[in-house]
């Protein structure tokens, strides 16, 4: 597949209506009796991919709650909002089958080795242009760097049948949010939604300390990432819409909005009676970046 032919295409596309015309529409999934839960995670830097679960810790944290989540949930599919599929305009992928993107370079030969092949869900991915008529359809993805590595270690059987959606890289942070809240009927289908980012992540500036060999963080990260939960806590949303205004580590943190967006998705799919847990929170050991990943979960 040719990809920059694909992107110089979908940037062609004019800007899209604004959410609050769009209407709702009544899909055929049949409703479940549990309220599928919405997560967002880290997918890890490239250079975690060759380790093991047992080598890596986040690892096997998303392998013990893929275990949960099964034996919790009947999970008809995943939808992934991943940072690595960026568009003018939103599209949803409806390929049955989804091709393994390797967007990373320059590593060994062995990190375009490791393979997931999961099945997509083309009935389903449909559902969303039926809820958000201006979302476009599209065969032309798969799973990339920000689906691919989480997955293999949440549903390391490629069991799940997944599909991604992509972020409108020029839309303001409140298009992403308003957008998550019509996708909220999905988690009454079976369908588990994913946001997969990073809450902190600077490739310029933790590019420099890399060359020399430095991998330690520069100090800020740790203060910001508690700013952070402490937003999530008490669901501060409009903070976290405004992340580059609400504090002074925002834009540092997150100069593009590719891995920070996600979030967004995610707490959009808020339903009152959620509560949020971290099940991913440890000290911040590369230079900036997080790993911090939440699960919101219904208990009603």
């Amino acid at each position: 597949m040719d990809r920059t032919k694909f992107l110089q295409t979908l940037f062609a596309f004019s800007a899209m209506s604004t959410l609050s015309s769009f209407k709702n529409f009544t899909d055929m999934l049949p409703r479940q009796s549990k309220l599928m839960p919405v997560l967002f995670t880290s997918h890890g830097s490239p250079m975690d991919i060759p380790l093991t679960k047992e080598e890596k810790p986040f690892w096997n944290t998303l392998f013990e709650l893929g275990l949960q989540l099964q034996n919790k949930y009947e999970i008809k599919a995943a939808l992934i909002v991943s940072a690595h599929w960026c568009t003018k305009g939103t599209f949803v992928n409806i390929s049955p089958e989804q091709e393994q993107i390797y967007d990373y370079y320059g590593f060994p030969k062995e990190y375009y080795q490791v393979k997931y092949q999961a099945n997509g869900a083309p009935a389903i991915a449909r559902e969303v242009k039926k809820i958000v008529p201006s979302v476009k359809e599209t065969p032309e993805w798969g799973l990339d760097h920000g689906a691919w590595p989480m997955l293999m270690h949440l549903f390391p059987q490629a069991n799940v049948p997944v599909f991604q959606m992509s972020i409108d890289y020029h839309a303001k942070p409140e298009y992403h949010y308003e957008l998550g809240k019509q996708l909220k009927s999905l988690r009454e289908k079976g369908v588990l939604i994913i946001g997969s980012g990073s809450l902190i992540h600077n490739l310029q500036l933790a590019g420099q300390k890399f060359r020399t060999g430095d991998m330690t963080p520069f100090g800020w990260e740790d203060d910001y990432d508690q700013w952070l939960k402490k937003q999530l806590d008490e669901r501060n949303i409009k903070n976290m819409i405004n992340y580059e205004s609400s504090h002074s580590l925002g834009k540092l943190a997150s100069p593009t909005p590719d891995h920070y967006v996600p979030v967004l998705y995610s707490l959009g799919l808020i339903d009152q009676k959620d509560e949020l847990k971290h099940f991913y929170e440890g000290s911040v050991n590369l230079p900036a970046f997080s790993e911090r990943s939440f699960i919101m979960e219904n208990h009603a």
